[in-house]
């Protein structure tokens, strides 16, 4: 089974909606967090060494975030940027179009 976290900047719009669509499937693990210090769930250490698939949404969560702050604990995992803006609502119709049609071909 493999461990996915979904990464956005405050973890209250884009990753918690990535987290709930695909939390369906019995293939994987879920998990999400935000780069920022006042993330609903600020990201971590534990969480980025428990990943083997980090999708971020935005170039610079992985390389002014991810690759900077986290380097240490990134050593398994692969980072996928998935370009979907802070344009969206928490489980937008449009967004989750979006997160499936990106990400699915990563779990297959």
């Amino acid at each position: 089974m493999k461990n996915v976290l979904f990464v956005c900047s405050q973890n209250r719009l884009r990753s918690p909606t990535a987290e709930q669509v695909f939390s369906k499937r019995r293939d994987i693990e879920v998990a999400s967090a935000g780069t920022n210090h006042d993330a609903d769930t600020p990201l971590t250490h534990e969480l980025v060494a428990w990943a083997d698939i980090i999708f971020v949404m935005e170039k610079a969560h992985r390389t002014n975030k991810l690759q900077k702050k986290f380097k240490t604990s990134l050593k398994k995992a692969r980072v996928i940027c998935l370009d979907i803006p802070d344009n969206y609502e928490f489980m937008d119709l449009e967004l989750i179009g979006l997160l499936k049609a990106r990400v699915s071909r990563y779990l297959s």
